[in-house]
């Protein structure tokens, strides 16, 4: 248990140092009347928003956590496990509304901050990120430690016991999807409104402050690019370590040595918190080429770091049970920290616009919209192929070196640097808001020069953030399902859960759970067409309506487009968000081989619809981005037309369908775990 004591530590050491950070931003001059008053905006936006949204949350987890608290206690439900979900639900959240409402502040301040130089800048922003990322694992590390120590038996971690703590897990997933559709439609409708109706039809700049949807966009980068994506690493984060402290009690039951297999996850993940607040002290960059190298930098650092640190806790600090071998657990860790690396590296490939794949896009625009679609489309089919064959070397690695337990430790090795991978993340779209806030206070040219370089960097961090989301979803599903099939073997007596690919009830499963992640990008696609719709309609509606808006001397209205979005977002969220809840309970109770099936299909076919969608859409983004900066005719010509429209089909891809779909893999596999006891 002292191990658990100090990840406690570790967690603590986080948030103080996420307080700190925060502390230090507001000490930050905000700058003059006119970018407190944008700022003032956006933060009561974004407030507006997590509020009403988390009314809505709040019902579901209620009548969830009752349901779960009415249930036996025998098989690991009961009110153990609705204390630890409506705690997951709460940290969730908390960590969410903090990393949100940090990056709102921290946003005008970048603005006034690169008025004297880009390193400035580039310290606020980074640091409104590294609090979002040290909330993130501070507060889940955190919840793990004290539900494990409160629900340890005789001071020992049984599988009895973690069952429990799985309902934090639980709690997570459920505040994570709801955040991350939420988050994605509202930002989206806002970004599509905006780009239409003022790049395309009355050719103003982007974040000019004559768009009324100009506010509801830089709204959304925060709900959707922070707290949402906070909310879904939080709940990967949480997911990856009590599934490999599950399975070390699941499979290494009745040794002495078990112990070890329980708190190696939550060492390591504890020591990554360490490595990930050394990482963060060497992020500084002079110019704008080398602010990408700072922010690699520092996460190279911090993952050398964690394999440091964890070659330590599997070579001479743990004691294993007989035909465990620590250097085989080590290479396991560093397979998961190595690929997350890689495919970040890959998604970058396929984003950037200093590679091939964004410029032929940019190229093709050329000829119109059609071509920049096809194109685009082209590459995110590509580049699914590269970062799921690293996901399988990975997976082959770690389960030659440990079984399944190797393979879900490899998950919690990907995520142990989440503190500073989360910063460099959470960076962009705080970055993105200063150069909007430098535009609509008519600042001098050189602020956004600066402002725009760190949000080119923010670009490709972000796409990035979303590779590196989907990669350490794919695993955490997986060490879930293996939970899943040996939580299912024991209730059932017969060892662990196997499905044969011949069973009719498993192939029904396969192929329910591969229809999932289509209807599901086709629900939030679908919502975020009609937000935008009514955001398009609002827009136009206020440059023919309000006099003198198109001259400057008219103030459009801001906070009817936020409304619009919100609505918009809260009311289309549902039913995508109860899917992942209520279809794996249906087939549950029909049959538990065929959930094995759905769980199976639904991991493959979203994880591959994940990476297409991220990817497309990033490589659209960055590719109206290129031609922005003088290529193919600039701003206002034919080619920057076509890609404005191929950016705007793209935004719904890599911002509200493919994220969500990392949560939807993972939510249905901690769903089926967790009412397991109802089906056998």
């Amino acid at each position: 248990m002292t191990f658990l004591y100090i990840a406690g530590a570790t967690a603590v050491v986080a948030l103080v140092f996420a307080f700190l950070k925060y502390g230090g931003i507001m000490q930050k001059d905000p700058g003059d009347e006119r970018m407190r008053e944008i700022s003032k905006q956006i933060q009561d936006g974004a407030a507006a928003f997590l509020k009403a949204e988390y009314k809505w949350l709040v019902v579901f987890v209620l009548v969830v956590g009752a349901a779960i608290g009415l249930s036996s206690a025998e098989n690991g439900l009961g009110p153990k496990t609705a204390i630890a979900f409506l705690a997951g639900a709460a940290a969730s959240a908390i960590a969410g509304y903090f990393g949100m409402h940090t990056a709102t502040r921290s946003a005008v301040r970048t603005t006034q901050a690169a008025r004297g130089s880009l390193q400035d800048g580039l310290e606020v922003s980074f640091s409104s990120g590294v609090v979002m990322g040290m909330s993130v694992v501070g507060l889940a590390l955190l919840g793990i430690v004290v539900f494990s120590v409160a629900y340890a038996e005789d001071g020992a971690l049984t599988s009895r016991a973690l069952e429990y703590v799985l309902g934090f897990s639980f709690g997570a997933s459920s505040i994570a999807l709801f955040s991350r559709v939420g988050g994605g439609i509202f930002t989206k409708a806002a970004d599509v409104g905006a780009d239409l109706v003022g790049k395309v039809e009355a050719g103003i700049p982007e974040d000019d402050p004559r768009n009324p949807a100009t506010i509801a966009d830089n709204v959304g980068d925060n709900v959707g690019d922070v707290a949402g994506m906070g909310a879904d690493l939080f709940e990967s984060y949480v997911g990856s370590i009590i599934a490999t402290m599950t399975l070390g009690a699941f499979l290494y039951a009745g040794d002495a040595n078990m112990s070890s297999m329980v708190l190696l996850p939550v060492a390591v993940a504890g020591l990554g918190i360490l490595a990930s607040v050394a990482g963060t002290f060497f992020v500084k960059a002079q110019d704008e080429h080398g602010i990408h190298d700072a922010l690699f930098r520092g996460l190279i650092l911090a993952s050398i770091l964690a394999v440091l640190f964890s070659a330590i806790l599997t070579l001479g600090v743990f004691s294993f049970p007989e035909g465990v071998v620590g250097w085989k657990l080590l290479v396991a860790i560093v397979a998961g920290i190595v690929i997350g690396v890689a495919i970040g590296k890959l998604t970058e490939y396929y984003t950037s616009t200093e590679t091939k794949p964004v410029r032929n896009i940019a190229q093709q625009s050329g000829t119109g919209a059609a071509t920049n679609i096809i194109h685009g489309l082209a590459t995110g089919m590509e580049s699914v192929a590269a970062p799921v064959l690293c996901i399988c070397a990975a997976i082959w690695i770690a389960h030659a070196m440990g079984d399944v337990y190797g393979v879900a430790l490899a998950a919690v090795g990907m995520l142990s640097t989440l503190g500073i991978s989360l910063g460099v993340d959470a960076y962009g779209p705080v970055a993105d808001n200063a150069g909007g806030m430098a535009e609509m206070a008519e600042l001098p040219p050189e602020v956004r020069q600066r402002t725009d370089a760190l949000d080119a960097v923010g670009n490709t961090t972000a796409a990035i953030g979303k590779g590196f989301a989907i990669g350490s979803a794919a695993l955490t599903a997986l060490a879930l399902f293996s939970a899943f099939c040996a939580r299912a073997g024991v209730l059932q007596g017969t060892g662990d859960l196997v499905l044969d690919i011949n069973s009719t009830q498993v192939i029904i499963g396969l192929l329910l759970g591969g229809i999932l992640p289509f209807l599901f990008s086709a629900l939030t696609m679908r919502a975020v067409g009609n937000a935008a719709f009514r955001m398009v309609e609002e827009v136009r509606r206020q440059f023919r309506e309000i006099p003198g808006i198109m001259e400057g001397t008219g103030k459009p209205d801001a906070a009817r487009c936020v409304a619009i979005s919100t609505e918009g977002s809260l009311r289309q969220m549902i039913v995508p968000g109860l899917i992942a809840v209520v279809v794996p309970i249906l087939i549950g109770f029909w049959s538990v081989e065929a959930l094995g099936g759905l769980l199976a299909g639904a991991l493959v076919a979203g994880v591959m619809m994940a990476i297409f969608m991220a990817n497309a859409g990033g490589a659209w983004d960055n590719a109206k981005k290129y031609i922005e900066g003088g290529e193919h005719g600039g701003k206002g010509s034919d080619s920057h037309k076509a890609a404005v429209v191929g950016d705007t089909v793209g935004d719904p891809f890599k911002d509200t369908s493919g994220p969500s779909l990392n949560i939807l893999v993972k939510l249905m596999t901690v769903v089926a775990l967790v009412f397991l006891p109802w089906f056998v």
